[in-house]
């Protein structure tokens, strides 16, 4: 199958056929439990296109080797792959590739910035300052470091809307924060965070900055250079990509200073029992076999999400997010979570005199496929008041008509729990 999505000549130019689209995703046409699937977790991770499964299958086919270690030619093209791959993440995000270190996910990411930047210069009476509406990625990390330097952590609070209070969290930025954490897009609420600004108010203030940008990657066009930002994180798995994939943007000159966390092979430029002399970044935070053809499923998704446009793919969620809301909103007992303007498309609810677990199970007997639970961001629940919710994430390739399925099993599963 072609990678390229299909563009539909005989409407206007550029415009996607969005079901030739919906088609390029195999896993989209299966049955669950007798019924058509309705996926709706994409923030908790996407499907992937026939391009990047067909990807990786030709990589472990034709070229699977070990990178950056063997000159013959497996090894050569294999390297090659990999470093095409940093390069092609590198204009998705508008970086250098130089600046890009590749590793498993957010996760790594935000880790590798908390033990090679922030632990070695955090000390006691420093701040750093943590949203409200962070995913766990990016707060039990900096609570890590806290313990180990007497460091504290501060809360940037939200608005009953779901969106960040950035008054207050421009006072909070006084002269003892070192550094703020903040996600781009909220993975339980879709509030977009203006990131560009808020980067812009902490550098003043000579804070360093570290943005989540795992839910932004798959809905927006990025321009990392342009938001102004220290460090950036990303996950493949969230945009189309395999899973164990992602990166760290990061200044080079931050890159630079910054100590090595894991140590192995590759990562080095010469070994004795005296001591080690570390390659240069980014290779220096790469330690050991990376998944070669993951990344190389990577690129493959990079391409595909480019070739339909990112602004599509915005204009389309958008489209997607305003007619599941108005019919979410319809249901009697019904409460959405978040309603920042602008918002990605991302619905969490609950509905009154139902729990989360008990609606998210029945849905699956619907073939409905939602996330329930705490969405790995207990303190934002707790502003709440909520234990637990549903969430409804969209995705282009979900549809209008699966969209009036959803509601229709929600309706219907609510009567049963009444």
């Amino acid at each position: 199958m072609n990678s390229k999505p299909a563009v539909d000549e005989a409407a206007q130019p550029g415009q996607v056929d969005w079901e030739r689209v919906r088609a390029d995703f195999p896993l989209l046409m299966r049955e669950v439990h007798g019924r058509p699937l309705v996926y709706l977790d994409n923030a908790n991770t996407s499907q992937k296109p026939l391009a990047v499964v067909s990807s990786q299958d030709e990589f472990y086919r034709r070229h699977n080797a070990n990178v950056s270690r063997a000159v013959h030619a497996l090894g050569t093209e294999a390297t090659e792959a990999y470093e095409a791959s940093r390069s092609r993440l590198a204009r998705f995000l508008n970086v250098r590739a130089d600046e890009l270190v590749l590793c498993s996910g957010t996760t790594f990411a935000i880790n590798l910035v908390a033990y090679s930047w922030a632990l070695p210069r955090l000390k006691q009476g420093d701040t750093i300052l943590v949203s409200r509406m962070e995913h766990h990625a990016n707060i039990v990390p900096w609570q890590l470091v806290a313990e180990r330097t007497g460091a504290r952590i501060r809360v940037a609070e939200i608005l009953p809307d779901g969106s960040l209070d950035l008054d207050a969290l421009y006072r909070s930025m006084t002269g003892d924060v070192k550094l703020l954490a903040v996600a781009h897009v909220s993975n339980v609420l879709g509030t977009v965070n203006p990131v560009r600004e808020i980067c812009r108010e902490a550098r003043r203030r000579g804070i360093t900055t570290v943005v989540d940008g795992s839910q932004a990657a798959p809905h927006l066009r990025l321009d990392v250079a342009g938001i102004g930002c220290d460090f950036y994180a990303v996950t493949g798995h969230k945009m189309c990509g395999p899973t164990g994939t992602g990166a760290l943007w990061a200044r080079r000159e931050l890159l630079q200073e910054m100590p090595p966390f894991i140590g192995g092979g590759e990562m080095i430029k010469e070994v004795s029992f005296e001591g080690t002399v570390f390659n240069d970044p980014p290779h220096r935070f790469e330690a050991g076999t990376p998944n070669i053809a993951g990344f190389v499923g990577l690129h493959a998704a990079m391409d595909y999400l480019d070739d339909i446009g990112m602004e599509a793919i915005s204009a389309r969620e958008g489209e997607l997010l305003a007619h599941a809301t108005e019919a979410l909103q319809a249901i009697p007992g019904l409460r959405i979570f978040g309603n920042a303007p602008g918002k990605a498309a991302v619905i969490s609810f609950l509905v009154e005199g139902a729990h989360a677990h008990d609606l998210a199970t029945l849905l699956d007997l619907e073939g409905v496929a939602v996330r329930s639970g705490q969405h790995c961001a207990h303190p934002l629940l707790q502003y709440f008041g909520v234990a637990a919710t549903l969430r409804a994430s969209l995705a282009f390739y979900n549809t209008h008509d699966e969209i009036d399925r959803f509601v229709a099993a929600l309706e219907k599963t609510r009567r049963l729990l009444a």
